[in-house]
């Protein structure tokens, strides 16, 4: 600190006539240029809590008035105008291809993964054929191949539609949804790949005679999770874009016999059309009959049979008298251990699902699924309410 002080004030010639030059020219327009060495003593001079490193300018200790600038925030986007024009700009114009949320594997890697295309989970469908993978580094997944006949005479069309695609699917994210991680282009194929369900499909878990039955909890969760993943495919996500068909084959249990809703597709590119009022009435048709299509799964989950395509089930939820025959429709696998009143929620719901289903009266649905989720949500919670208080 003494030094400092006989420092400043025992100043050099060259700096006392630099001193004096500045205070003869404060009103000049132009600014004389500052000495290095000036520089050097003037920090020194500081006190510590007002040095800076790295500039050359004095720093006064923030006030009233010299307040430090209020950060810039990125837009974000909500409603139905931002997201709209966020898709539309990032997906629509220019033709992107960048996917920074997904890996992108060579055909060789998904060829080795899947043991030469010999590790078939199911045979090919409109979604493609799927088959087990394990990559190198340990990552286990379903990879989806599709070929690329449907690409012929469309050139670079086809593959920008592909990776808009891509890009649409990576945003996905939900719990109860399958997550793409990662894809693979070829000359002849495509490959997606997904997260692996352990424990397959819902339809063997229901139906294979090998399996451990599904006890009466996870039946009734696997119906409110495939509920939420609708809720947000089709309610959350704008512009809904997105479908899927609900049925038991379609629905995959993890390791911890956690429901998620695969095989969703993107019904249009184009952010444009999907804001007009006829790709608005599509969506609502497509509402109404995933109501009809959950209600069926609800059915297959209390009853343990498949809806087949002769409406069976339907009819009996339908019949006025369905409820004296309750206890025998119940799935025998479950041995008579379930709630009651749960079971009598469920099949509330499923026959709201299915009434108006091919009655002519149009194509509107009884029940919303938002509305669904919050039945179910709540009686479970008045339930469970009711059981611990008595």
């Amino acid at each position: 600190m003494l030094l400092i002080r006989s420092a400043a004030t025992r100043r050099p010639p060259y700096l006392q006539k630099h001193r004096k030059q500045e205070q003869e020219n404060k009103t000049t327009a132009q600014p004389r240029p500052i000495h290095s060495s000036t520089i050097v003593i003037t920090i020194l001079l500081q006190p510590a809590s007002h040095r800076c490193s790295g500039t050359a300018s004095h720093r006064r200790p923030l006030t009233a008035d010299t307040a430090a600038p209020t950060p810039v925030r990125p837009r974000q986007y909500f409603g139905d105008v931002d997201m709209g024009c966020c898709l539309h700009r990032r997906l629509c114009l220019g033709g992107t291809r960048t996917l920074p949320f997904l890996r992108r594997f060579t055909p060789k890697e998904v060829e080795v993964a899947t043991r030469g295309f010999t590790a078939v989970l199911g045979a090919g469908g409109p979604g493609g054929t799927a088959y087990r993978a394990r990559f190198a580094g340990g990552l286990v997944a379903t990879v989806v191949r599709r070929r690329r006949d449907d690409d012929r005479g469309q050139g670079e069309g086809g593959t920008d539609a592909f990776y808009l695609e891509l890009q649409l699917l990576a945003r996905l994210n939900h719990r109860h949804v399958v997550r793409l991680r990662g894809f693979a282009q070829g000359h002849y194929a495509r490959f997606l790949v997904f997260d692996h369900m352990d424990n397959r499909s819902l339809e063997e878990c229901l139906h294979d005679p090998l399996r451990t039955p599904l006890d009466w909890r996870t039946r009734l969760q696997v119906a409110i999770d495939i509920a939420a993943a609708l809720e947000y495919l089709y309610y959350h996500c704008d512009p809904p874009v997105f479908h899927a068909s609900v049925n038991s084959g379609n629905v995959l249990m993890d390791s911890n016999f956690v429901a998620k809703l695969s095989d969703v597709g993107v019904i249009s590119h184009d952010v444009k059309l999907a804001t007009t009022n006829s790709f608005q009435d599509q969506v609502e048709r497509r509402r109404a009959g995933l109501v009809f299509q959950y209600g069926v799964l609800v059915l297959e989950l209390v009853t343990g049979q498949s809806p087949g395509g002769d409406g069976e089930l339907v009819r009996w939820v339908q019949d006025p008298s369905f409820a004296a025959s309750v206890d025998r429709m119940v799935d025998a696998d479950l041995g008579g251990v379930y709630d009651a009143r749960e079971l009598r929620n469920l099949l509330v719901v499923a026959r709201l699902c299915t009434r108006d289903r091919g009655d002519g009266g149009g194509d509107g649905a009884v029940v919303t699924i938002p509305q669904i989720v919050r039945y179910l949500q709540g009686k479970l919670e008045r339930i469970g309410c009711q059981d611990r208080f008595g």
